[in-house]
């Protein structure tokens, strides 16, 4: 069965500290992969994994004091704990450094900022609710 994460119950943390006012967590992390075929054959006989990419972005309301304040070779852990009804999955990002902010408003809206990131390596973690 489907785990759902609520929004209103998750948060993120940047160098440990909540930030307010997240609007959405995106990220993806790609591995480049090479095939490896038998000598005089079109199949495949094994796989040889390369580097890892690790990229996010994090969409916040008006701006983050934490990310504005990084200079840009300031590397940060940014944490995000997803959570619903008791169960939880912490997703860590190490070494992360800001590669992009934009922001933008609209007439009758809020400003958002959106800070993309890279990071050395990703963790998912996920705690089983407590027993009942």
């Amino acid at each position: 069965m489907a785990t759902i994460f609520a929004a209103n119950e998750s948060q993120v943390k940047i160098a440990g500290k909540a930030v307010d006012g997240v609007r959405s967590l995106d990220y993806r992390r790609t591995q480049a992969r090479e095939n490896v075929f038998g000598l005089g054959t079109n199949e495949r006989i094994g796989m040889v994994s390369g580097g890892q990419v690790i990229e996010g972005q994090l969409r916040v309301a008006s701006t983050a004091a934490a990310l504005d304040a990084l200079g840009i070779a300031d590397a940060v852990q940014i944490i995000a704990e997803l959570v619903h009804s008791g169960q939880q999955m912490t997703v860590t990002f190490d070494e992360c450094f800001l590669t992009e902010k934009s922001f933008e408003i609209a007439a009758g809206g809020h400003g958002e900022a959106v800070y993309a990131f890279t990071a050395t390596r990703m963790r998912e973690a996920m705690e089983a609710p407590p027993a009942a």
